[in-house]
């Protein structure tokens, strides 16, 4: 895929000019008040952006995953506060919700997230299973009436301090690991569910992360996510998608890190030419420039095969990979090409630097994606 068809770049752009005039001038001010993006995320949902895939009956814009891939990349351009806000409701709660959930769940609740009128969040990771999701320790019991009671405390949930809805993960017989783990549909007003310590954050500052603590909180039978003992085929499944949403966040962030670096050196000028004449940093923006173009392509390539419905856990690990380690290099380089200037918090690539940093580590680690890559490769 060399050009991206007209539709989507008509959604490209209507991103673009949304992210450039609404999202990007109040980025720093949220990022020094820690202030959650409450009427941008509102905006969003009016737009059609807070459930692209999810389809028009179900209150979504009915778009691909690379309309959504694009749209995000644009989002994260000018905050990937908002846009991690914006892809953990797409990618990693409506999806779910989409592709296993009955026909009741997907009328209760994709048509409030899709629309923006509620907000979602991943109850995925605990104290001790992060990169091991199969190791959930909160635990689940069914009453008898068939309803299911969760305790535990989950941890480093995005959207988790204002967010209506959690799909939460928990287990019947931690002993079996993985293969006794379910999947539920928690609403925030379940008496039991309890928002607890809210993370201060080196990066993606005005987006909310917090740990969420059950406890004996009833879910009814009707909010099993697919069936028992299925829930880490769901998490697993869930997880490919939000790996092309997190590429495409750190897209966001690595190409407004180049746009910034190449204005400043054409604008700074030091014994008596601008910085951009000398070859140390030409060399710094060609490498920029092409993991730039190499990263867009995995990702892209990624969404269009999940459009496809192709196997995508290699692929999406790939773009993960590599364009969260693009933003790093790209902000790196962005900083270093801006001098002291970079290093100081009235310059935009000081918050740049410390927000791609986050995409190496959530929705899974440079090191897991490397060995769900090597896994493919070996078979």
């Amino acid at each position: 895929m060399f050009e991206l068809p007209e539709d989507i770049q008509e959604i490209r752009d209507l991103a673009r000019d949304f992210a450039r005039n609404e999202i990007l001038p109040g980025a720093a001010e949220r990022d020094r008040e820690h202030a959650f993006p409450a009427d941008l995320v509102r905006q969003l949902g009016e737009m059609g952006f807070m459930g692209m895939f999810v389809p028009e009956e179900y209150g979504g814009a009915g778009l691909s995953t690379l309309a959504y891939t694009v749209a995000l990349e644009e989002i994260s351009y000018a905050d990937a506060s908002v846009g991690v806000v914006m892809s953990v409701n797409n990618s990693l709660v409506c999806w779910p919700i989409m592709a296993f959930g009955t026909e009741a769940q997907k009328r209760k609740y994709l048509v409030p997230l899709a629309r923006g009128e509620k907000l979602g969040c991943y109850a995925l990771t605990e104290p001790n299973a992060g990169s091991d999701a199969g190791a959930q320790r909160t635990r689940v019991t069914v009453a008898d009436d068939g309803s299911y009671v969760l305790n535990g405390t989950k941890m480093w949930i995005t959207n988790a301090p204002q967010a209506d809805i959690a799909v939460t993960y928990a287990n019947l017989d931690p002993a079996q690991r993985h293969r006794a783990v379910c999947a539920f549909i928690v609403e925030r007003d379940y008496e039991g569910f309890e928002v607890g310590k809210v993370e201060d954050k080196l990066g993606i500052r005005s987006s909310g992360t917090a740990e969420l603590i059950y406890t004996n909180l009833r879910v009814p039978k009707e909010n099993l996510l697919h069936e028992e003992r299925k829930g880490f085929k769901v998490a697993m499944a869930t997880l490919d998608g939000g790996r092309i949403g997190i590429a495409a966040q750190a897209l966001g962030i690595a190409q407004r890190a180049f746009d910034l670096a190449v204005a400043y050196a054409k604008e700074r000028q030091q014994f008596g030419k601008p910085i951009a004449a000398n070859q140390a940093i030409q060399w710094m923006l060609a490498d920029m420039a092409t993991r730039l173009e190499a990263a867009r392509h995995l990702t892209w390539r990624a969404a269009w095969l999940k459009d496809q419905g192709r196997p995508v856990g290699k692929e999406a690990s790939m773009a993960k990979l590599y364009a969260s380690e693009t933003a790093g290099f790209c902000t790196d380089r962005a900083l270093q090409i801006h001098g002291g200037y970079g290093y100081s918090r009235e310059y935009e690539v000081e918050r740049l630097y410390r927000d791609a940093r986050i995409t190496r580590l959530y929705e899974g680690t440079s090191e897991i994606q490397r060995l769900v890559i090597a896994k493919h490769v070996l078979g």
